[in-house]
C-alpha cells in the first residue's frame, strides 16, 4: 500500500488565466476575472456578473484541433485543456506505463449544448449529436480519450459544489489502497443558462463583485473553469524520480442533511468534514497554516462556514481567505481550482487575499486575510461545500 499521495502535475483554465502560470500571476496581482456575460445570450446579462472564460466555443475547438462534426460540450473542452496541462507538467509521456485512472467532477455536463438546441432537436438532425454528450459522464470520457486512458478506471462524481474535492478524495483513496498507481483528478463546469437561471431563482446571484465574508455581501458570481491534478503513488514517484509539488495529506466528507440548497446554520456538515480530514491527516487544528475557504459570499454559506471554522479551530485560527472573488463560484470545478491555488500557496509560501472585503460580519469576529501575505506554509486546508449539504475538506501538505 502507498503511504503518500503525491501531486506531480497541475492544470487549470479559469476566468483569471488559461494555465497555471497565468492564474498565479492574477492571484498575486489581485486581478479579478469577474465581468458581464459575453458568450451566452441571456436576459440576465445586465443583472449579474460572472467569472467567464473569454474563449468562444469555436476558439476552443480550434485550440484542440477537433473536427467540425465533433459533439464536445464546453465543459469537456475546458476539461481537456486543463487535464493536458497537468499531464505535461507531470512529465508523463506514456500514460499506459502504470495503472492510471481518472476521476472527474461536473454538474453542468453537456447541458450548455442541449439547452442551446432544445427547440431544434425534433426538426434538425445536426444538433441531435449533442444528446449523447449531455450526460455528466461524457465529459470525463472525452478527457480520458484525449489523454489515452482507455481501459482503466474512468468515473464521474456529481455532488454539486463539492464534486471536484470528492474526486480528489477518491483518487487519493485509490492510490492509498493500491488499486491504481496514478489518478488524474479534478473537475470542469461551464456556464449555462440553466445554472444562471437556477441560481437567479434562488436569489443568491450578485449584480456586482462578490464580497466573501463581508457583512454587506449580496451573493455569488457564477464562474466557469476546469482544473486537474496528477496524483501518483510512492512507487511511481520513486521509479520516475518525480518532482513533487505537494501531497494530499487528509480528506473528509460529511452531509448535514439540512436543506436541499442551504447549509445548516451552525455548519454541522463542514465541521464534520474538517474534523475528518484532520483525523485522516493525523493533524491538530493548530497544524493548519492557511484555510482556503469555500466563501461564496452568500448570506447562508459565509455564516455557516464561518461558524464551522470557529467550532473546529476555536482560539487557534489560522489565516483564511476565499479566492472566489477572483474566479466566481465554479460549481463542480471549485474544489479543483482551489486545490491548484492551495498547492500554489504551499509552493510560494503565500496567502492570497480575500478581495472586496470591507465590513466584518456581525455574527462573529472573523476577519479574512485581505492583503497578499508571505508566510512559511506547510499545510493548507481547503473547503468545498455543496448543495444538499454535501461538504468536503481536503488538506494539502509539503510532507507525506
Amino acid at each position: 500500500m502507498s503511504k503518500g499521495v503525491a501531486i506531480t502535475g497541475m492544470g487549470i483554465i479559469s476566468a483569471i488565466g488559461n494555465n497555471v502560470a497565468e492564474n498565479f500571476d492574477a492571484l498575486i496581482n489581485q486581478k479579478k476575472g469577474i465581468t458581464r456575460v459575453d458568450n451566452i445570450k441571456t436576459i440576465q446579462r445586465e443583472e449579474i456578473m460572472v467569472g467567464e472564460i473569454k474563449f468562444t466555443n469555436d476558439e476552443l475547438i480550434a485550440q484542440l484541433g477537433l473536427p467540425p462534426e465533433n459533439n464536445y460540450s464546453r465543459t469537456a473542452m475546458l476539461g481537456v485543456i486543463a487535464a493536458k496541462e497537468a499531464i505535461a507538467q507531470a512529465g508523463i509521456s506514456d500514460i499506459k506505463k502504470y495503472k492510471t485512472g481518472i476521476v472527474s467532477g461536473t454538474s453542468v455536463g453537456g447541458m450548455d449544448m442541449t439547452e442551446k438546441y432544445y427547440y431544434e432537436y425534433l426538426t434538425e438532425k445536426e444538433p441531435q449529436k449533442y444528446i449523447e454528450s449531455h450526460h455528466a459522464g461524457d465529459s470525463t470520457q472525452k478527457i480520458a480519450e484525449q489523454l489515452g486512458i482507455e481501459e482503466s478506471f474512468v468515473t464521474t462524481i456529481s455532488t454539486a459544489c463539492s464534486s471536484a474535492a470528492n474526486a480528489i478524495m477518491l483518487g487519493a483513496r485509490l492510490i492509498k489502497s493500491g488499486k491504481l498507481d496514478r489518478v488524474i483528478v479534478g473537475g470542469a463546469d461551464c456556464l449555462s443558462k440553466f445554472t444562471i437561471n437556477g441560481f437567479k431563482t434562488l436569489m443568491i446571484l450578485s449584480d456586482t463583485f462578490n464580497t466573501p465574508f463581508d457583512e454587506d455581501r449580496k451573493g455569488l458570481n457564477l464562474g466557469e473553469a476546469a482544473a486537474y491534478l496528477v496524483l501518483e503513488s510512492d512507487k511511481v514517484v520513486k521509479a520516475e524520480n518525480k518532482k513533487i509539488l505537494a501531497y494530499v495529506k487528509g480528506y473528509g466528507n460529511a452531509n448535514d442533511a439540512f436543506h436541499q440548497t442551504a447549509s445548516s446554520d451552525d455548519g454541522d456538515g463542514a465541521t464534520l468534514a474538517m474534523k475528518k480530514a484532520l483525523k485522516v491527516a493525523n493533524l491538530n487544528p493548530s497544524d493548519i497554516d492557511y484555510i482556503n475557504a469555500h466563501g461564496t459570499a452568500t448570506g447562508n454559506n459565509d455564516l455557516s462556514e464561518g461558524r464551522a471554522i470557529l467550532r473546529v479551530f476555536k482560539d487557534e485560527m489560522p489565516e483564511f481567505s476565499s479566492t472566489k472573488a477572483y474566479t466566481g463560484h465554479t460549481l463542480a470545478a471549485a474544489g479543483a481550482i482551489e486545490a491548484v491555488y492551495s498547492v500554489m500557496a504551499l509552493q510560494e509560501n503565500v496567502i492570497f487575499p480575500n478581495l472586496n472585503f470591507k465590513t466584518p460580519m456581525k455574527e462573529f469576529n472573523l476577519i479574512p486575510q485581505t492583503i497578499l501575505k508571505k508566510k512559511d506554509l506547510n499545510t493548507v486546508l481547503s473547503n468545498s461545500l455543496g448543495f444538499g449539504g454535501n461538504c468536503s475538506t481536503v488538506i494539502y501538505s509539503k510532507e507525506a
